[in-house]
């Protein structure tokens, strides 16, 4: 990256892993607009359900940032349980919304990026947060979170050796459980010390890690790491 402020957007950056990462940028150097369902604390306002403001959210992202975005940082998705004992009508409605909001939108914003890149013939990087489960897979009610997770390493390697003589970079990080609210409910609902003994390091990721993790792929990495998935588990699962 040059002198010049680096600007980023972050997804689902209200809480938990997002707003880690969106502070951990500190202002200092880098602009950086982030996505909350409800735009509070100032971040744009995007309902992820919606292909259409997906779209409306890098147009204003774009606005807020003086027409350049220079890093994709896409942390957005949901972790909401599909028994397959539910109807076929809501089981079906519960995947759709998984992969819509998990996988769809970032690929529609990972698209939009490498379009702003190529168009101003500029380097560009995309990190996409991951996790565990793309690799290991997920509980039984949790399929459709698993499979949206593997499709989103899936797309950031392919996006990764299509674009990289482009000077087009792509990340993916990992992550096992880490202390948010989503997986604190998890946690909680399926025995958190049994699921703690499956972790060798005895605790779950704080975001603070992931977000250093996130940050170093946003602005450090060397261009040679492209197209590496990053992994952040506590030895729960090892590859």
């Amino acid at each position: 990256m040059t002198d010049i402020k680096t600007h980023i957007l972050v997804t689902g950056a209200s809480r938990g892993i997002g707003k880690a990462i969106l502070d951990s940028f500190g202002g200092a150097d880098v602009m950086a607009a982030g996505h909350s369902t409800s735009g509070e604390a100032g971040l744009l306002k995007s309902d992820f359900a919606n292909s259409d403001e997906v779209s409306q959210l890098w147009q204003d992202a774009l606005e807020r940032l003086d027409g350049r975005i220079d890093v994709l940082i896409n942390n957005a998705g949901i972790f909401d349980p599909n028994p397959i004992s539910d109807s076929d009508t809501e089981w079906l409605e519960s995947w759709g919304r998984t992969m819509q909001i998990n996988l769809t939108a970032s690929a529609q914003l990972c698209r939009l990026a490498v379009q702003h890149f190529q168009e101003r013939k500029t380097a560009g990087r995309i990190v996409n947060i991951a996790s565990r489960a793309a690799y290991r897979g997920d509980s039984p009610d949790h399929w459709h979170y698993a499979a949206s997770k593997g499709g989103m390493v899936a797309m950031t390697k392919t996006i990764a050796r299509a674009y990289a003589s482009e000077e087009i970079l792509a990340f993916a990080i990992c992550p096992g459980f880490t202390m948010t609210g989503m997986a604190e409910d998890y946690l909680e609902s399926r025995g958190g010390d049994k699921l703690l003994k499956d972790i060798p390091l005895g605790r779950v990721a704080q975001p603070e890690e992931i977000a250093s993790m996130a940050n170093y792929c946003a602005l450090e990495a060397p261009a040679s790491m492209t197209g590496a998935v990053l992994d952040a588990n506590g030895a729960s699962f090892v590859r």
